[in-house]
């Protein structure tokens, strides 16, 4: 390779060979650093696992307990909702049969009590609904809780470079060669 040797034209002073030389080596040297780590990333493999939180937390003796608690609650909820909705079918039907004979004054107070009935009877199914929720947030947390700690401690531990929730519906694609990590944490939790 012949280097051509002609003057800067904004300094007016030729070209250093040393220069040019230099900054070859540079670059060789910038793209063998650049070859190199490039090919210790490719050679670092990559471990996917896959877990299942819901069947982990389906395993555990407490979840049972626990439904069978929020299952108490909701139908203690269901026993006090119909009798509200008995007695507001009790006064409506009363209502509806003495109507023609009521005065206005009764007929309004009593529109206005099945009124307020009603916005009772809904208050009442959003509490318990809201209830219920939050029994079940603090009944089964500590349960979800200690599988995101052991499925972290699985990960770390055998060196995971990811472990996807099939209970998750965000997961598209999983691998043939992905490793079921729910026995390991299943044994981290102590659980079968």
């Amino acid at each position: 390779m012949l280097l051509r040797l002609t003057k800067n034209e904004k300094k007016n002073e030729p070209y250093n060979i040393d220069d040019v030389m230099a900054k070859k080596i540079f670059f060789s040297l910038s793209l063998f650093i650049l070859l190199t780590t490039a090919t210790a990333f490719s050679q670092q493999q990559i471990q996917i696992a896959f877990v299942n939180t819901t069947e982990l937390l389906n395993a555990f003796p407490e979840t049972e307990r626990a439904r069978q608690q929020l299952l108490e609650l909701s139908e203690n909820y269901h026993r006090e909702l119909e009798m509200m909705q008995a007695e507001y079918n009790r006064k409506y039907a009363d209502f509806i049969t003495h109507q023609a004979t009521l005065s206005e004054t009764i007929k309004l107070r009593r529109m206005q009590e099945l009124i307020e009935l009603e916005s009772r009877i809904r208050d009442f199914m959003e509490l318990a609904q809201q209830d219920i929720e939050n029994q079940e947030m603090v009944l089964l947390q500590p349960l979800r809780r200690a599988i995101s700690d052991a499925v972290r401690a699985v990960g770390m531990e055998l060196g995971f470079t990811v472990i996807y929730d099939l209970a998750n519906p965000a997961v598209a694609f999983l691998t043939p060669t992905a490793v079921d990590a729910n026995p390991i944490v299943k044994q981290r939790l102590g659980i079968n």
